[in-house]
C-alpha cells in the first residue's frame, strides 16, 4: 500500500472534531483507491495471470531446454569434434597427405562429422564455436583464404589468446590475398585484444612489417620499439635489428 503524507492533520490550535473529520476523509480516500484498484485487478486479472503463467512457462522451458536438449547436444558435439580435430592434427604432421586430411577434418569420414557438420548440426554449443575456428584454420592451410576469413570472422570467444590467433589468422589471409591494409588492421586488432608473450610480439612484428611495406614508417618504428621494450625475451625481439635495418633504414 502506498505511503501518504497526511498534511494538515497535526495543525496547532485545531479542535478534535476537525482532526477526526480530516482523518475520516483520508480513510475514505484510501477506501475509494482500494476499491478502484480491486476493480482494475478484477477487470484485467485474466491478462495478469496469463502474463505470469507465460513468464513461468518461458523460464521452465529454458531450463528444460538447457538440461534436456542443449547439454546432451553438447556432449554429442564434443565427441564429434574430437574426431575432426584428430584429422586436423594429423594434417599438420603428415605434410604429404595434409590436404586430404584437412578435407576429412572439414567434411568428416567413417560416419563421423567434420567441422562443417558440427557447425550446422550443433549450433549454439561450445563445440560448434570451436569448430568454426578450426574450419577457418583448415581452410587457411588449404589456401582457401576467402573461406578462412569467413569462418574466422564468425568465431567468438572469451579466451583472449584464441581470439588473438583468430584475428591474426584473418590478417594472414588478407595478406595472402594481397589486401595489405585489411591485413594490417587485423594484425593490430590481434595484438591489442590480448597482451601476452605468445601472440602479442608475433602480431606486432607482422603489423610492423606490413606498415613498413605500406611506407607508414612511424607506425612501423613504433611497433618495433614496443616489441623491444615490452617483449625483450621474445624470438621476435631478436629479429628487430634485422627488420629495422631491412625495412626502415635506407
Amino acid at each position: 500500500m502506498a505511503t501518504y503524507k497526511k498534511k494538515g492533520l497535526k495543525r496547532k490550535n485545531k479542535d478534535l472534531n476537525q482532526n477526526q473529520s480530516t482523518t475520516a476523509e483520508v480513510f475514505e480516500t484510501l477506501d475509494q483507491s482500494a476499491s478502484s484498484t480491486e476493480k482494475i485487478v478484477a477487470k484485467y486479472q485474466n491478462y495478469i495471470i496469463g502474463f505470469l503463467l507465460l513468464v513461468v512457462v518461458m523460464v521452465l522451458g529454458f531450463l528444460g531446454y538447457s538440461s534436456l536438449i542443449l547439454d546432451p547436444k553438447s556432449d554429442e558435439a564434443n565427441n564429434e569434434l574430437f574426431t575432426a580435430q584428430n584429422f586436423f592434427g594429423q594434417a599438420l604432421i603428415d605434410t604429404e597427405n595434409s590436404d586430404s586430411l584437412l578435407n576429412l577434418s572439414l567434411n568428416g569420414a567413417d560416419g563421423k562429422y567434420g567441422f562443417l557438420d558440427i557447425i550446422e548440426n550443433y549450433s549454439g554449443t561450445h563445440a560448434a564455436n570451436l569448430a568454426t575456428y578450426s574450419a577457418g584454420m583448415a581452410y587457411f592451410q588449404l589456401k582457401d583464404f576467402k573461406n578462412a576469413i569467413k569462418f574466422l570472422e564468425d568465431f567468438d570467444s572469451d579466451d583472449k589468446i584464441l581470439m588473438a590467433l583468430a584475428l591474426g589468422g584473418i590478417g594472414d589471409s588478407f595478406a595472402q590475398l594481397d589486401q595489405l591494409e585489411e591485413a594490417l588492421g587485423f594484425y593490430e586488432s590481434a595484438f591489442k585484444v590480448s597482451e601476452n608473450n605468445f601472440t602479442s610480439p608475433k602480431f606486432l612484428l607482422k603489423a610492423a612489417n606490413i606498415a613498413s611495406y605500406l611506407e607508414n614508417k612511424n607506425k612501423a618504428s613504433n611497433y618495433y620499439s614496443i616489441i623491444k621494450k615490452n617483449y625483450p625475451k621474445s624470438a621476435e625481439s631478436n629479429l628487430i635489428e634485422v627488420q629495422f635495418e631491412k625495412n626502415l633504414v635506407k
